[in-house]
């Protein structure tokens, strides 16, 4: 099979988040959606609230500490992306936006992403089409058609949470298919000697 990267951005607040569910529940999705295009994935979850006090630091000091630093390695590093975060004041939350904010503005260009996001009302839902589409756009990566949306009353409810397992699946499938159709990311090394020497000897 072929080897490609997920990573999973979880911004919930929370022990135990349903945020970190949601997340969960997409990339399992994600997975066999993957597999049944001959694609294995690698999965790594970011949790952003262990991340908090790094990335406050970093938006202060323009410096990643070690932690945070692997965490925007694996985010430019991915083949693709899912983001997840709770909706606060119908917007994304705080901690979300300043993890984007300390990755580097070109990091995302052209990669899969599958937006997701909670809330404890349904109201919040179309957070999801006028805050994170819009943000993922302006990175310009490639947004998943299917946004992934669960307020409070679709865990546990028999008809609620069939509509949100066929948004997660749907979701997978169309990130599976943008998978199929791309080759693996490749991250140059910044240490990589690209210079000829015998060029610079060469007399002008």
């Amino acid at each position: 099979m072929n080897q490609r990267n997920l990573v999973v951005v979880s911004a919930g607040l929370s022990q135990p988040s349903s945020t970190r569910l949601l997340a969960d529940q997409i990339s399992a999705a994600a997975v066999t959606a993957a597999a049944a295009t001959d694609i294995a994935l690698d999965v790594k979850v970011v949790e952003l609230r262990d991340l908090a006090h790094d990335i406050a630091n970093n938006l202060l000091t323009g410096f990643p500490p070690p932690a945070l630093k692997e965490a925007i390695d694996a985010v430019e590093a991915a083949d693709a992306l899912i983001a997840v975060t709770p909706i606060f004041a119908a917007s994304y939350s705080g901690l979300f936006k300043s993890f984007i904010d300390v990755i580097d503005k070109d990091a995302l260009a052209d990669k899969p992403v599958i937006i997701a996001a909670t809330a404890g009302t349904a109201r919040h839902s179309l957070a999801l089409e006028h805050a994170l589409r819009p943000l993922f756009a302006y990175l310009r990566a490639v947004v998943i058609p299917t946004a992934v949306f669960a307020a409070t009353d679709d865990w546990g409810s028999g008809s609620a949470e069939g509509m949100l397992r066929e948004r997660i699946e749907q979701a997978s499938a169309e990130l599976a298919r943008e998978l199929e159709r791309r080759d693996p990311v490749s991250v140059a090394d910044p240490f990589a000697l690209n210079i000829n020497f015998e060029d610079l000897l060469k007399p002008l």
